[in-house]
Order: C-alpha cells, then sequence, then structure tokens
C-alpha cells in the first residue's frame, strides 16, 4: 500500500512537471498594448550579409516617372493585378497630399492614370492630405506582389491633415478601402477615421506630434496574436526626430498601438517609410535614413519575431549618386520578380522630385552603359 501511494505520488508529480514545463514552453498571448512575451533574437552578421547581398540593387536604371505641372511625386508603391503591374504613389501639387495610380508592363515604363484620394471639399480632418499607401500585398520576397482581400475587400492606409502646405503637422493615419484597386476611381474612407492620431491617449511619446507612412501587411500566422500588423513612422514634440513603430489589429480598423517603444530608432534625424517582406525565416524591413548619416539614402533591418529588429551597418541599398537623385534618395519599394530586383524609390535632384528606380541586374539600353 506504501509502495503503491508512493508510486502514484510520483506519477502525479511528474505529471505536474510534465504539464508546467509544456506550459512554459507555450508563449503567452500579448495583451493589447505590450510586446509578445518572446525571448529578443539578434539576427547574426553572417545572415544580414546574406540578406544584403540578396537585396542589393547596385544599377541605377533613372526616372520612370515624373509629376505633371511642376507637381512633385512621392512615396511609390508597387503591386502585380490581373497579370499587370500598378504603382501607387502620392502626389503634392503645393497644396497637399493626393493618391495617384500608374500601370506597366514591364515595371519599367509607367504611364499615370489617375488619382484615386484627393482632396475633400468638406471642413474634415483630411480635407487638405490625402497619401495612400497599398496594404495586405503577398510579403513573400519573389512572392505574387498580389494585393489580399480581407472581408471581400481591398485596403490602403494613408495619411491625412486639415492644413495645406508639404507634410504640415499634424497628419494622422486613415484607412480605405475598394472592390478593384486598379480603376481609376475613389477610394471609400472609413468613416470614424483616423485609426491612429498624435493626440489619441495612448500616444507614445516618439509620435505626439505627427505620424507619417505606413505599411500593412496581412500575417495569417497571427505570429503577434492579431492578423493585421502595421509599421509606421512618428515624429516626437519638439525637436524633429523621426522613428519607427507598430500598431496591431482584427479587423483593418480599429488600431492597438503595439509596445511602449519604437521598434527602429536612430537616436536622431529620420526613419522612416517601412516596407515589409520576409525572406526565407527573416523579416526584413526597408526602410530610409536622412541626417544621422550624410543626406538621405535606403537600408534595411532584419527580425525573427516582427518586434525586435537588427539593423544593416553596412553600405546603403540607394544613395545620392546622380544629377537626379543627386539630394536625396530614399523611400523604397522593393520587389524581386523573375529573379531581377527592383528597387522603387524617390528621387530628389536635377529634375525635381520624381520616381526613380534601381535594379540588381543592369537593365539599361547599352547606349546608356557608357
Amino acid at each position: 500500500m506504501v509502495k503503491t501511494g508512493m508510486i502514484l505520488t510520483t506519477v502525479v508529480l511528474m505529471f505536474v512537471e510534465s504539464t508546467v514545463l509544456r506550459a512554459a514552453d507555450v508563449p503567452s498571448k500579448p495583451d493589447s498594448n505590450a510586446p509578445a512575451k518572446t525571448v529578443p533574437k539578434d539576427v547574426s552578421g553572417k545572415v544580414m550579409k546574406t540578406i544584403y547581398e540578396e537585396v542589393k540593387t547596385p544599377y541605377k536604371y533613372g526616372v520612370i516617372l515624373k509629376g505633371e505641372d511642376g507637381n512633385k511625386l512621392d512615396c511609390p508603391s508597387v503591386f502585380r493585378h490581373a497579370e499587370k503591374w500598378y504603382m501607387v504613389y502620392i502626389i503634392f501639387d503645393s497644396n497637399g497630399y493626393q493618391t495617384a495610380i500608374a500601370d506597366s508592363n514591364d515595371l519599367l515604363h509607367w504611364q499615370a492614370l489617375g488619382k484615386i484620394l484627393r482632396f475633400r471639399k468638406l471642413p474634415v480632418w483630411d480635407s487638405d492630405q490625402a497619401a495612400g499607401y497599398i496594404a495586405l500585398q503577398d510579403h513573400q520576397w519573389g512572392g505574387s506582389y498580389e494585393l489580399q482581400k480581407y472581408n471581400n475587400k481591398y485596403w490602403m492606409s494613408y495619411i491625412g491633415g486639415a492644413l495645406k502646405g508639404y507634410e504640415t503637422d499634424p497628419l494622422a493615419i486613415g484607412i480605405a478601402w475598394t472592390v478593384n484597386p486598379t480603376e481609376v476611381s475613389e477610394w471609400m474612407r472609413w468613416p470614424r477615421n483616423p485609426v491612429l492620431s498624435p493626440d489619441q491617449k495612448d500616444a507614445r511619446d516618439f509620435e505626439k506630434r505627427t505620424l507619417y507612412k505606413s505599411n500593412i501587411i496581412y500575417d495569417k500566422e497571427k505570429t503577434l496574436g492579431y492578423p493585421f500588423v502595421m509599421y509606421y513612422n512618428a515624429k516626437q514634440r519638439g525637436r524633429h526626430i523621426e522613428r519607427i513603430g507598430m500598431a496591431v489589429s482584427k479587423d483593418m480598423v480599429r488600431w492597438k498601438r503595439y509596445g511602449d517603444k519604437p521598434v527602429i530608432d536612430n537616436v536622431t534625424g529620420i526613419s522612416g517609410d517601412p516596407q515589409i517582406t520576409k525572406i526565407g525565416d527573416v523579416w526584413v524591413m526597408f526602410y530610409f535614413g536622412a541626417h544621422w548619416k550624410p543626406k538621405a539614402f535606403d537600408t534595411f533591418a532584419c527580425s525573427y519575431d516582427m518586434v525586435h529588429w537588427t539593423k544593416w551597418t553596412g553600405p546603403h541599398l540607394i544613395y545620392p549618386s546622380e544629377p537626379w537623385d543627386k539630394t536625396y534618395a530614399h523611400k523604397p519599394w522593393m520587389i524581386k520578380h523573375k529573379d531581377v530586383v527592383y528597387h522603387f524609390y524617390c528621387a530628389v535632384g536635377d529634375q525635381g522630385r520624381v520616381l526613380a528606380l534601381a535594379t540588381s541586374k543592369d537593365l539599361r539600353p547599352p547606349e546608356d552603359r557608357l
């Protein structure tokens, strides 16, 4: 009887111990504002170098799209739909931002089609600024680059504001949708916009003046407990410093800030315009830097958990070197198609503020390579 009791006690203790160990192996679900309890994992220098070799674009193809009547162009985001390529980009016409779309058959030659987010006559929060960026794109490196649907709609995030001028503070983030992402017609805006703004109670110190460009991905594996993850850069009050933070959502229209600190912080200057892709098991964030190193340039960071990012410290992916981008070469959108990496960016130089392209292989006509 004693032996039997001892055996039963031992079995119970082993069961409890096993249960505790299994429970410890299961990551807890994050609450609405705190990061998931993951173990920070730096990406090794070897992996970072491998990623750099995969994504680098040393060949500048040149300017691919200019604004009409001297308008400035900015922030390209490229996607594929029905066997054709499309680019959503923004236009500044001295009053404020509007959003437009262009198309291409080969990623090299682009035709402007028209505007899809315009100024509004009503005295509303986004009447004079509406700068849009595609959302829920297939984020696999070398994937389809098609836009994914949610709730039978295609989605876009945008920055809006009610004051005229170039990036006039304050700016906030809104959400819009359509049933046809290539049609030249106005996208519908969520009536309860903005979804994130600098004056909300849970705004963190680094984002209490203005919010800028955002990139939303559809993480169907719910790595952080949410299907929709947004990265965006924001500006603090006082000294002009921009950092990149995160927010999450279960339905694309109700957003919660994630964590209490930025995920990309270069201490000074600007770190902005994030674009997220995934290469193998590594999340890669392309973004631009300015004023914490000379001029403006594109670079990247890597992560295994979407929260802790290792910044690349090697050569820039793109930087000023040609007459058309001698002032700024920045704001990346990068894809890989048929073994060629295409790096779309905003160039500022002798042709004004335009959209340009660099590639991993030299695609210029032979006469232009001299």
